[in-house]
């Protein structure tokens, strides 16, 4: 029987990050996984090989639309979907040895196969019992299904299926305008399939600012993705190549059918805590089965602690590294600290989409004061050089002391620019200390400073 300081059960974002710094900081460190290759849904089958696919399919709609334009002639290329894959294969085969190579190098063991909690301060993997003063529950999350929607994979997948699909469809149903479902929508309707949007409610992407949330719609439109909107899907009927799609209108009650190759069940995520053994432990999950913590991660049980995808908050990598980081620092002795005001979102479609702090929305209901400060990538040197003038900044600062509140950038590598807000977010700054620092100029960022200075007397380039 081995026994450590720390066990990790799940080696996504957040537990292959805690486990690093776990180690970093002295404690003996073993992680948990089950797959045959670290990383989690991250790295193998979600946000990794999503960003390959969209990169490549990026690359032919440059090539469509607007290579003539600038002097480059001759015929697009043709899509080979087999190396297309193989191409993203290569790309998550890249980052799941680079976290072996990381385990390695950083003394953490890892314990292949699937872990269990028998009881406090032991964790069972296949036929082996190990001790750990402390144990980090970082299993992430699984698909969530609809009723009457049953995923086989094939013709309807969910975003795994989705990222492995034997060839491109030419009709495609996306059920859910959500991050994911119009991520993998993007990537399909760019190599020629045509893509249609079942969304349950009267706006995409839920819970993102209104004005960005309309532009955002518009612009995938103008792309070729259409939109079927306040729509409850009834099921899903599939025959041996194809599938039907059955929805009610929220507004009439009136039902409809759509015909497709296949169907991406995009609606959104749930924990995942199959097998753990938690409920003979006794520790408390939340009615939505979350694993419930308090303000340093540890659940009721003592020594258990849990992280990312199944605690309560965004499920978002990012905050599980974060999570992740913090705990260890916890179980170290240090002051873990994770600032959830301050989580920046983003959706990598083409323009991107990105978001930190509150919306304009959230700032109404709670009646505070605030001031907007917005310029459209349209007065953006840079962006219009390269095709990309399309969206815009908006910055949401305090009426009273001009403290950034939040922002929203639709537009040119706006997952990229949203962390200059966030550095300042996490500073305190105002939306003048963004407009008063110097930005290099031809660049994109120089419409994060001209929405700054909207916030004050205007900005200087529209």
């Amino acid at each position: 029987m081995a026994s450590y300081d720390v066990i990790v059960i799940g080696s996504g974002p957040g537990g292959y990050v805690c486990a690093i710094r776990c180690a970093q900081l002295g404690l003996k460190t073993a992680c948990v996984e089950g797959r045959e290759t670290l990383g989690g849904t991250c790295l193998n089958v979600g946000c990794i090989p999503s960003k390959a696919l969209l990169h490549a399919s990026h690359q032919l709609h440059e090539a469509e639309h607007n290579f003539a334009a600038m002097g480059l002639k001759g015929a697009a290329p043709k899509v080979d979907w087999a190396q297309m894959q193989s191409y993203k294969s290569d790309v998550i085969g890249q980052n799941t040895k680079g976290v072996e190579f990381l385990f390695k190098k950083n003394k953490i063991d890892w314990l292949k196969g699937w872990g269990s909690i028998p009881e406090a301060g032991k964790v069972k993997v296949g036929d082996d019992v190990h001790e750990a003063k402390n144990i980090v529950i970082a299993t992430g999350s699984d698909v969530a299904t609809l009723p009457g929607v049953e995923i086989d994979e094939k013709l309807v997948v969910s975003s795994t299926g989705a990222l492995e699909l034997p060839k491109i469809p030419k009709k495609m149903v996306v059920i859910g305008a959500g991050v994911i479902g119009l991520e993998m929508g993007s990537v399909y309707a760019r190599l020629g399939t045509e893509v249609t949007v079942v969304e349950f409610l009267d706006h995409i992407t839920p819970g993102m600012d209104a004005e960005v949330s309309k532009t955002f719609q518009r612009i995938l439109k103008k792309q070729g993705l259409s939109f079927i909107m306040g729509a409850a899907v009834q099921g899903v009927e599939t025959t041996k190549t194809k599938a039907k799609v059955t929805y009610k209108l929220r507004k009439d009650d009136s039902e409809a059918t759509l015909d497709a190759d296949v169907v991406l069940v995009a609606t959104g995520r749930k924990p995942y805590t199959d097998g753990l053994g938690l409920e003979a432990l006794g520790v408390t999950m939340s009615p939505r089965g979350q694993v419930e913590t308090d303000a340093h991660w540890s659940t009721n049980v003592k020594g258990i602690y849990a992280i990312g995808d199944c605690i309560d908050g965004p499920m978002l990598a990012h905050k599980a590294e974060d999570e992740g980081m913090a705990v260890a620092e916890t179980i170290a002795g240090q002051a873990g600290h994770v600032n959830y005001g301050v989580i920046p979102g983003v959706i990598y479609t083409s323009p991107e989409v990105a978001n930190v702090g509150q919306t304009e929305e959230q700032l109404k209901d709670a009646g505070h004061a605030y001031k907007v400060g917005k310029f459209s990538f349209m007065g953006n040197g840079r962006a219009k050089a390269n095709f990309a003038a399309e969206g815009f900044v908006k910055i949401l600062a305090d009426a009273n002391t001009d403290r950034i509140l939040g922002a929203h950038i639709i537009g040119p590598m706006a997952g990229d620019l949203i962390h200059e807000i966030a550095v300042g977010m996490e500073f305190g700054a105002a939306a003048e200390d963004i407009a008063r620092t110097c930005h290099a100029h031809p660049t994109y960022s120089e419409a994060v400073r001209e929405a700054a200075l909207a916030c004050g007397d205007g900005p200087i380039h529209s």
